[in-house]
């Protein structure tokens, strides 16, 4: 399954992957543990972000291998966009 990204601007952003480890749908989080963040200078680790759109959670689940974007909105650590790699 392919979740989409908030927008197309976002599709186009650098995806980092991940693996997902938690998913709080009643908060809009996502723990995942993934790879180097270069674009926020962020070394391999395990994190939970805020979903930007909830809705990118839906159909996710633990275990799934991940592309994503993440950016740091009005302070907070954001998921952007988000898919699952089969």
């Amino acid at each position: 399954m392919a979740l989409a990204a908030s927008s197309p601007v976002q599709a186009m952003m650098p995806q980092s992957d991940g693996e997902v480890r938690k998913i709080d749908n009643a908060q809009g989080k996502v723990m995942l543990r993934h790879g180097p963040l270069r674009k926020l200078g962020m070394p391999a680790m395990t994190l939970v972000f805020k979903a930007a759109d909830p809705k990118m959670l839906d159909g996710l689940k633990h275990g799934d291998k991940v592309r994503f974007t993440a950016e740091k909105l009005s302070g907070t650590l954001a998921v952007t966009a988000i898919q699952v790699v089969k």
